[in-house]
């Protein structure tokens, strides 16, 4: 019996932990995003992890994601989005508009 209901526990750990979004990471450097470009299945719940190098804050936004979070200077933030349609979604750094640009592609 015992056995039975630790078998049990590990399923539900397994499916738990399956449930976790697939990190896709993103870095701040000079005040750009790298990548620029980042592609994501469609339908799917993914995390950006996002380490800004520069020792400056930026605020990360897309209003096409409907997301914003300042990241202090050499901090690393996490933003969950998605499951998305398939498509593209800007964003970019709220305090250097200019250089800070990328774009999601949900495929």
């Amino acid at each position: 019996m015992r056995r039975l209901a630790a078998m049990a526990m590990l399923a539900v750990a397994v499916q738990v932990g399956a449930a976790e979004p697939a990190e896709v990471k993103l870095v701040i450097k000079d005040h750009k995003f790298v990548p620029a470009e980042v592609r994501i299945p469609a339908a799917t719940k993914v995390m950006l992890v996002i380490e800004n190098q520069d020792p400056t804050p930026e605020e990360f936004e897309s209003h096409d994601l409907h997301r914003e979070k300042v990241i202090a200077g050499n901090r690393t933030a996490k933003i969950p989005v998605g499951p998305l349609k398939p498509g593209s979604y800007k964003f970019f750094g709220e305090f250097n508009q200019d250089t800070a640009q990328g774009v999601l592609i949900a495929e």
